[in-house]
């Protein structure tokens, strides 16, 4: 009896040890499908919105109207262009069962941050001059133009509203590129307390 409870009992720290081990693959697994899953979600919304605002243009009998004749429309669709190709590729890295390493978070989150501005602008850029197009600007005899290109606003609108729901998960992406970085730090080292009671203690 003594020798199988002493056996069992230097069995279940073991045990116990690849049960954790388990626990935490299954932990970083359900997380690295979860960030694949967010990072693929983009491409999907950044195409259609390239796609829509590409197909933006509107011809009648007061004139003709394309999304290339505005500047911060053409800046949206390369925008979402870039940010599509970034999401696919981010998506296809963060899938595959790698350790993380600090190089590694340190480029997602550089990353990360920086094509959440580029969207982000594009959208603010674009919904302003949407807001122009809408009401005009009567200090600048900006007549409105959406009474008269109705669909093209329209079109525009719908274009503007997907890229701002990208901008959502590039939000998300960031916080989540930032948590996985930042968490790998320790607390800094308290070197001038450690010497002021050094030269204390000789003192």
């Amino acid at each position: 009896m003594e020798k199988g409870s002493v056996v069992e009992g230097a069995r279940s720290p073991t045990e116990m040890q690849m049960k954790m081990e388990d626990e935490s693959e299954g932990n970083n697994s359900t997380l690295r499908t979860s960030e694949t899953l967010l990072r693929l979600l983009p491409v999907g919304l950044c195409v259609s919105a390239l796609v829509l605002m590409l197909k933006n243009s509107q011809q009648n009998e007061y004139g003709s109207v394309d999304y290339s004749n505005l500047g911060a429309f053409r800046y949206l669709v390369h925008a979402n262009g870039i940010c599509a190709g970034y999401s696919l590729f981010s998506a296809v890295i963060a899938a595959m069962p790698r350790p993380s390493t600090m190089p590694r978070a340190w480029t997602f989150f550089l990353l990360d941050q920086v094509l959440t501005y580029i969207i982000l602008a594009a959208g603010a850029v674009s919904i302003e001059v949407l807001y122009l197009a809408e009401n005009g600007d009567s200090a600048t005899t900006w007549s409105a133009a959406c009474e008269t290109f109705g669909r093209f606003c329209h079109k525009g609108t719908a274009s503007i509203a997907i890229t701002f729901v990208a901008v959502l998960c590039y939000v998300l992406l960031s916080l989540i590129s930032s948590y996985k970085l930042f968490s790998k730090y320790d607390a800094p080292a308290t070197r001038s307390t450690a010497a002021i009671e050094v030269s204390a203690f000789h003192a």
